[in-house]
């Protein structure tokens, strides 16, 4: 069966944007982002993705979903299907409908959407953002892979929405954890069941 991962960056206080849902906060450069795109090649953009010439095929990911902000953030770089070379799927229940014939739109039940997905065949499945979709699916997630930015936000977006409330505490292990020099540290996490 394949798995949901929730694969994200994050600042040590848990925020993956401003309120406004910039981003322009996490550093561009350094080492980390050479190393771990290198690993999941298919989780840059496809216009960046031809920016710089990468022809890499998909090696973990084959399918993304993400919320309605977060697409919004992609079709304010010029793009209604930010990753082409993925299968790419919005939730949102205020879109009337899918913003492209290239995006899938999940207007209602996530959660049956993502378990009809991880029954089909293929690579992983890959929850981008945002934080309050994170929290609708979080019964799904098998997997959180982590870039932890040294930056205290102090408010914005959270990591998993605002204001959850969990019947009991959703447990993960750490599978594996890598520092960079530039002090970005990437955490893969996996559900303890």
């Amino acid at each position: 069966m394949r798995k949901l991962t929730y694969y994200v960056a994050s600042t040590i206080d848990g925020f993956i944007a401003t309120e406004d849902g910039s981003v322009d906060f996490f550093p561009v450069g350094g080492d980390h982002g050479p190393s771990i795109n290198a690993q999941y090649p298919e989780t840059l953009p496809t216009k960046v993705r031809e920016a710089i010439g990468l022809e890499e095929r998909n090696r973990y990911f084959d399918t993304v979903l993400m919320g309605r902000k977060t697409h919004d953030f992609g079709v304010r770089t010029g793009t209604s299907t930010p990753y082409a070379h993925l299968r790419q799927f919005v939730v949102s229940t205020t879109l009337p409908e899918s913003p492209d014939a290239a995006v899938e739109l999940i207007s209602e039940n996530p959660i049956e959407k993502v378990r009809a997905l991880k029954r089909e065949s293929g690579l992983g499945i890959w929850l981008c953002g945002g934080g309050e979709l994170a929290q609708a699916l979080l019964p799904e997630i098998d997997q959180i892979f982590l870039k932890l930015y040294p930056i205290v936000l102090g408010s914005g977006r959270a990591l998993f929405g605002a204001g959850s409330r969990l019947p009991e505490p959703a447990k993960f292990r750490v599978i594996t954890s890598t520092v960079f020099e530039d002090g970005v540290a990437f955490v893969k996490y996996s559900r303890v069941h």
